[in-house]
């Protein structure tokens, strides 16, 4: 059995694959760690070391910024992420994380001859990217430079390029960059109308010489008001 161990040791050694470990770089205002196998969360302190499992949680009006390997992580104010995989070989790194609640900032900058494979996933996404930067908050994603894979639980995932936006829509799936982008460059809907501009309710108004008929369909029944001999005011 421990020649078997050695043996394990030493392939490992061989390919150069070992895990690695986070450093907590800066951190504002409440910020706790909960390492693996404890039961409570303990006040973090500037140059923590942060392993595998380690689950990181900010108060209110609070940021970290976690350094693991050539990824650098802004953990947003009521935010809570468990560090899930930090693993390294010869001329590349792995790292994985996984954001519970708030919001974070991720860039990712690979020295030369060095690959990254990072994601963070949400309980309804996950981002994976190589030498990127973006910010996540578990179901809206805006991608600063780079391009990021964006996969919501359901459907195919979608490319997300420098500039571009992606959100997990409500049936699952990650949105099309260009539809989001098109969508937020509509004007609103004036006060009073629906999201097609029409008047609130389901009305249609007909104009006969000095008489307009008003439908109006409210749920499953319906009421027609008549009125005559309207007065109409040019603008």
């Amino acid at each position: 059995m421990k020649k078997a161990i050695l043996a394990l040791l030493f392939v490992l050694a061989g390919v150069g694959l070992f895990a690695q470990t986070g450093l907590l770089r800066d951190l504002s205002g409440t910020v706790e760690l909960k390492v693996p196998g404890a039961a409570s969360y303990v006040a973090a302190k500037v140059g923590d070391k942060l392993t595998q499992d380690t689950i990181i949680s900010t108060g209110f009006k609070s940021t970290a910024l976690v350094e693991l390997g050539s990824a650098v992580i802004t953990v947003r104010p009521l935010t809570r992420l468990t560090l899930t995989e930090i693993r390294a070989s010869q001329g590349s790194e792995t790292v994985n994380v996984n954001i519970q609640t708030g919001r974070v900032r991720v860039d990712v900058s690979p020295p030369a001859g060095t690959k990254t494979a990072m994601s963070i996933s949400s309980p309804i996404a996950t981002a994976s990217v190589r030498g990127t930067g973006f910010d996540f908050d578990t179901r809206n994603l805006k991608v600063n430079h780079g391009t990021v894979s964006f996969t919501g639980n359901k459907g195919m995932g979608r490319l997300v390029g420098a500039g571009s936006s992606s959100r997990v829509e409500d049936n699952g799936k990650a949105a099309d960059p260009i539809q989001v982008r098109y969508a937020d460059l509509q004007p609103p809907a004036p006060v009073g109308t629906d999201s097609n501009g029409s008047a609130a309710g389901t009305g249609a108004a007909k104009n006969s010489g000095g008489v307009i008929t008003i439908n109006l369909n409210y749920g499953s029944g319906g009421n027609n008001t008549t009125i005559d001999n309207p007065t109409i005011i040019e603008p």
